[in-house]
């Protein structure tokens, strides 16, 4: 959620601080700060509202001297936003000052014992009590890192910290847990940033904290510690994509951009996959045996990667013929499921940090379960604690609302679904090849959406429907579950009252609130649920509904003399069709948010990444 960067070398750190940060607003974020150790010690300066303000109140950083400091964009948690709660924050007497991603979930005991000490606190953050408590034992002490050890030892919750002592002018100290947290290496100069993209320009040599892991380091070196202190050799990894990928390239917002790259990235997530005709997933161990042993197949996330498990569940249920049940990770860990070894949780995330998500993985693992990984980010929490793992390759996507990342993590529903039904024996060869066929001519039909004229009449229906207040999508069976991502992409993007329900649960309370003009979007891609579908569009067109249709180009004709408007996609294998009823809907709701003048890479009061529960 919030974005952490920091630099310890021989440069000017504020502008390079800046430069971080402003990688990281696509994250989201209520306000923004640095803090510079340098002739003056531990200058801060911080803004509640965007970075654009801190950069003009800093020259650009060119007021705030000094080759050390840490940089931060925060989303409120713990206290309005505001200046004062705003990081970096300083402890009472200003020796220690912090970053902080995550939430402290013990901050309130902590702070009455602190506060018993006689130590004065100023805002209403958790991350205060952490920095009084690092400058308590400081105090007691007498070593940074010491002091950053007895800390970490009592604070409970997830965290990711970049801390600065008044004493120590040309160290830093970085220790994670929860919260994702990355070291870079530079030549005479070290980084540490929340997201690579935040220090891509400077390097492309990381290594990927673990939990508990810490770091302390100067311009010149680099310790890193175990969770009990033992000295660490950290693995360095180089960062293969270009910077030019985390940028816009001439597109007037990232989200339009990441749905154009949406056919290159189904490219590298599906054709490294099938070899002479055959799926194959390294280093994904799904034998027969084991397929055949499994009672159920439970598929857990959050937000756009819980519908993607919705459609799963439809998939590997119907290919596979083994129950599947999609959960949102939120609940999952909280309704005691009944685990075991004999089950399999697939746990989906773009970022690989969800919170919730990583929470509900450990659950799982914890009572016996075994777990495969879906997620873009390596080397991420929930890659690493996961039996085993599946990259999406979408490359870095900044957009807080997904789109590429939702299209590339349905590719390899398919692709492990046409994985298990083969060696289940549950998908004949004529059918086996169907699939491989759809899939290796997918990316092309996902382009073929794309054109001027489709973007055109995509647009005239975004104006013609930009000044409504509600919203409702229906559709039926893989229908109905893309319909439940195109709702939500209008609700994050747009800021439009949206719900989505199965066509069938119509009249069993929904179709109360259609009235004249009402906005209806039904999405019908599937030729055996068609008349159903057909006749619900009847029903809300009878109350007077404005229906807008997405639908297969021979279904065009028919659902015209029904619904106001119609979008065509064109018809590929039954089960490849919501990749290609997608894209409509993700256009329309980047046309409607355009239109109803919002801002779209940063919608308010979300963010990209949600490491806190």
């Amino acid at each position: 959620m919030c974005g952490i960067v920091g630099y310890v070398g021989r440069r000017q750190a504020a502008p390079i601080l800046l430069e971080g940060l402003s990688k990281l607003e696509y994250r989201g974020y209520d306000s923004a700060g640095i803090c510079v150790n340098g002739d003056t010690p531990l200058q801060i300066c911080k803004e509640k509202g965007r970075l654009r303000e801190l950069v003009a109140r800093t020259d650009n950083g060119a007021a705030v001297p000094g080759t050390v400091g840490i940089g931060h964009t925060r989303w409120a948690t713990h206290g309005v936003p505001s200046d004062v709660n705003s990081h970096p924050i300083l402890s009472d007497g200003g020796k220690i000052a912090v970053v902080h991603n995550g939430i402290i979930e013990n901050e309130a005991k902590l702070r009455q014992i602190l506060i018993g000490h006689g130590i004065h606190f100023q805002s209403q953050t958790d991350t205060e009590v952490v920095a009084n408590l690092i400058a308590w034992y400081y105090d007691q002490c007498g070593d940074f890192l010491t002091a950053v050890r007895q800390t970490v030892g009592q604070i409970t919750g997830s965290y990711a910290l970049g801390i600065l002592c008044r004493d120590y002018p040309d160290t830093m100290i970085a220790v994670k847990k929860d919260s994702p947290l990355i070291f870079g290496y530079g030549n005479g100069e070290n980084f540490i940033a929340s997201d690579v993209t935040a220090i891509l320009k400077e390097t492309r040599t990381v290594s990927y904290l673990d939990d508990g892991e810490m770091v302390m380091f100067r311009a010149d070196s680099a310790a890193f510690f175990s969770p009990e202190g033992t000295p660490v050799e950290k693995k360095r990894e180089t960062i293969t994509w270009e910077l030019a990928a985390a940028e816009r390239g001439g597109y007037d917002h990232f989200m339009l951009k990441e749905i154009f790259e949406q056919p290159k990235a189904l490219r590298d997530t599906i054709f490294p996959r099938i070899r002479d005709g055959q799926v194959v997933l390294d280093g994904v161990e799904l034998t027969p045996e084991y397929l055949k042993s499994l009672r159920k197949i439970y598929l857990v996330a959050c937000g756009s990667a819980y519908y993607v498990s919705m459609l799963a569940k439809y998939t590997i249920e119907k290919h596979c013929r083994i129950p599947s049940e999609a959960m949102m990770a939120s609940e999952f860990r909280y309704c005691e499921p009944v685990l075991d070894g004999r089950d399999l949780v697939i746990i989906i995330s773009q970022s690989g940090e969800t919170a919730d998500t990583l929470a509900a993985l450990r659950e799982a693992k914890r009572l016996g379960a075994r777990t495969l990984a879906i997620v873009n980010v390596v080397g991420s929490a929930i890659a690493k604690a996961a039996d085993s793992v599946i990259y999406t390759w979408a490359g870095p996507e900044i957009a807080v609302a997904t789109t590429k990342a939702f299209s590339t993590q349905l590719a390899v529903v398919y692709l492990l679904t046409l994985h298990m039904g083969k060696a289940l024996g549950t998908i004949s060869d004529a059918e086996y090849a169907s699939w491989i066929s759809g899939l290796e001519t997918l990316p092309d039909a996902v382009s073929g959406m794309l054109t001027d004229v489709h973007l055109q009449q995509i647009r005239e229906f975004a104006a013609r429907y930009s000044d409504r207040r509600d919203a409702f999508f229906i559709g039926r069976n893989l229908d109905s579950a893309i319909c439940q991502e195109g709702s939500l992409k209008l609700k994050e993007v747009a800021y439009l009252h949206s719900e989505a329900y199965p066509a069938g649960e119509l009249k069993h309370g929904p179709i109360s609130l259609i009235e004249d003009g009402t906005m209806v979007v039904s999405v019908a891609s599937g030729r055996k649920l068609f008349e159903k579908t057909l006749a619900n569009i009847r029903e809300v067109k009878a109350r007077g509904a404005d229906v807008l249709c997405v639908t297969l180009e021979d279904f065009a004709e028919e659902v015209a003399q029904q619904a106001d408007g119609v979008i065509t996609v064109p018809e590929v294998f039954p089960a490849l069709q919501p990749s290609l009823t997608l894209i409509p809907l993700q256009l329309l709701s980047y046309y409607m948010a355009c239109s109803r003048g919002c801002d779209v890479d940063k919608p308010r009061n979300l963010a990209k990444s949600v490491t806190v529960e």
